[in-house]
């Protein structure tokens, strides 16, 4: 155990059953009204791949659905790896970093990467590019998540200035910050240090943060409409049937990648009949891949829980991928006489951009 988790361990934190380094909450499950005030929470079960090379950047190009070829040195992008049939193995958040930002970062669920990184590294050929699992070297062993109304004054007493726009990165001798998504009306943004800066920061933090973990910050990022894909809905979705085109992880005018012409022809023939949705279940109980069902067809699911977390209030919130037509009838969770789930607005439209 290093550093960091001892500490973390010394607040009283509590950790996942199964993962003795990853942490769930510190005693108290965050709601959606204390994320919106002010949270800050260590995200440990984050993994993060860091390709290297003069090719790092043309062979990821040529794997995901963005472009990583233009990223810039001061942005980050979302990105998803596809199976041949378009369909999702892994969500990314995407930035450059390293020595002179020639280094490419991948930060995806700590439980599927060591599958996703080997499987990457199969494609690499003669390409001069080597991938490698840097989740817990110095400079980024640390991974805070900070969300909410007084976030930002509070994370720039330790950054100084901060990304202005949804996605903008900043570099520094405090590590890496990213702007991430709003959620809830309120900017979020990633932290990536070293262990010993997260260490001497938090005590601030938390005066005038609520501290959460692993759970407080899936809270934020479902309500703020990002996917993740974890292990039960690996190979479950075309990226658009979560929203993904909607928020900026799909670039239809790169070349090609695996999956690109299920995806292409997704966007552009026909209307799409499954979309992303944002619901709160008075049962907590709910877990990712969990199968939801219509009053209209109740014999078959009509759709798929993606992501979920405990809000505060004795239930979850989550998002799910959805047949559109079930919105308009009751939606249950688990079978057709389960617990019904109440529906709420994303934070963004779910009407297609022009591609």
């Amino acid at each position: 155990m290093n550093n960091w988790i001892e500490h973390l361990a010394s607040l009283g934190a509590r950790f996942h059953q199964d993962e003795a380094t990853q942490v769930e909450d510190f005693g108290k499950t965050l709601s959606a009204a204390d994320l919106a005030a002010g949270m800050v929470a260590p995200v440990t079960d984050l993994g993060l791949i860091a390709a290297a090379g003069d090719d790092a950047a043309s062979f990821l190009h040529s794997q995901l659905t963005n472009d990583v070829e233009h990223l810039g040195a001061n942005e980050a992008r979302l990105a998803g790896y596809c199976t041949p049939k378009g369909r999702l193995q892994a969500t990314f958040l995407m930035w450059r970093g390293g020595q002179e930002n020639k280094d490419i970062y991948l930060a995806l669920p700590r439980a599927i990467q060591a599958p996703l990184q080997k499987r990457l590294s199969m494609f690499v050929l003669r390409a001069k590019a080597k991938l490698r699992d840097a989740t817990e070297e110095a400079a980024t062993a640390a991974v805070l998540g900070l969300g909410g109304a007084k976030a930002g004054e509070a994370l720039a007493r330790h950054v100084g200035a901060l990304p202005a726009a949804p996605y903008a990165k900043l570099d520094g001798a405090f590590g890496t910050v990213i702007r991430l998504g709003d959620a809830l009306g309120a900017p979020r943004y990633l932290w990536i240090t070293s262990g010993d800066s997260a260490v001497a920061a938090l005590p601030q933090l938390r005066e005038t943060l609520a501290l959460g973990g692993n759970a407080a910050w899936r809270l934020a990022e479902i309500h703020a409409g990002v996917p993740q894909v974890t292990q039960p809905t690996q190979e479950q979705f075309v990226p658009q049937m979560v929203n993904f085109e909607l928020i900026g992880g799909v670039n239809f005018k790169k070349g090609c990648y695996p999956g690109q012409e299920i995806v292409a022809r997704s966007q552009y023939l026909g209307k799409l009949k499954r979309r992303m949705t944002l619901a709160t279940l008075p049962n907590a109980a709910v877990r990712a891949g969990d199968e939801v069902f219509s009053s209209a067809d109740p014999d078959q699911p009509s759709g798929m829980i993606v992501n979920a977390a405990p809000n505060g209030q004795g239930g979850a919130d989550a998002l799910v991928e959805i047949k559109l037509a079930a919105l308009e009838h009751e939606v249950r969770h688990g079978s057709a006489g389960g617990t019904q789930l109440a529906f709420l607005p994303l934070p963004y439209a779910l009407d297609a951009p022009e591609a």
